[in-house]
């Protein structure tokens, strides 16, 4: 088995198929002092295939603060795994405040990479995966998740986020209506028996996860801008709407449909007076 320096090892876990533990994660996870996960039962039956018998400890946004001291501490005496309940931790996860107090404290912290719904996703939606905007989880308000596929496919040629199968097809039917009709790819159950990963217009899509299951990754090529308005036609726009009495936001909306830019950047342009 390989040797292991005290520290904290980030440590990727299967999204699906437990087949993609990898044997360096598999001797980190048997070699670990504790192993910090958001739920231990599932890190309980992944200790269980790796032969550990390293104690699993809880960490969630609620208990960080706390927990912290206590694994960094042993950390500085033996290895210790960070793990999510699936996949790479820190994506979308709460162990970034864990790894950023690591920094912090001068705890040395390690990778041992493997499994990612987010390279998957991309690896096999076939887009140009140079310039992509990971957004995690959509906020839950539609006015917040608009404004941030807006202001995120002003900046990046490609979008991916997580979303739950109840919501996957009203989702896509708004990616329809605010990005003009993308071109998406949706990852459906990645690496597990069940897996698909279908890509189409959103619109096409939306009907055809009316009625679905498992966990989704959405992949989102963003489609290029027909125009390219500047702040002044944006800027004068907004003052004849000011001077018309309307409302900032109403006004904001209207703009950032007109000229495809984000609804906050229109809002931004609103006159003083």
């Amino acid at each position: 088995m390989t040797a292991f320096a005290p520290g904290l090892y980030v440590v990727a876990t299967p999204i699906g198929n437990l087949g993609d533990l990898s044997p360096r994660a598999r001797d980190l996870l048997g070699a670990a002092a504790l192993v910090a996960a958001e739920d231990t039962r599932t890190t309980g039956k992944l200790l269980k295939l790796a032969g550990s018998t390293a104690r699993a400890v809880s960490l969630t946004e609620h208990n960080v603060v706390r927990r912290a001291p206590e694994l960094l501490a042993a950390a500085r005496q033996a290895p210790v795994a960070l793990v999510s309940d699936a996949g790479t931790p820190v994506v979308a996860d709460p162990g970034a405040r864990l790894v950023e107090a690591a920094h912090a404290e001068g705890v040395a912290v390690f990778a041992i990479p493997g499994p990612s719904a987010l390279a998957a996703a991309v690896s096999v939606s076939g887009f140009e995966g140079s310039d992509v905007h990971f957004l995690g989880f959509l906020p839950r308000q539609a006015g917040e998740r608009r404004s941030r596929l807006e202001s995120a496919a002003s900046g990046a040629s490609v979008l991916v986020f997580f979303e739950s199968p109840n919501r996957l097809a009203a989702t896509l039917r708004e990616l329809d209506e605010w990005l003009g009709g993308p071109e998406l790819a949706v990852c459906r159950e990645l690496t597990k028996l069940h897996e698909e990963v279908v890509r189409g217009p959103a619109a096409t899509l939306a009907a055809r996860f009316e009625d679905t299951r498992g966990e989704c990754t959405v992949v989102v090529r963003v489609p290029p801008r027909t125009t390219s308005p500047s702040d002044a036609a944006v800027r004068a726009y907004m003052g004849e709407m000011h001077r018309a009495g309307a409302r900032r936001s109403a006004a904001a909306a209207e703009a950032a449909r007109r000229f495809a830019v984000p609804r906050d950047h229109a809002y931004a342009l609103w006159p003083d007076v």
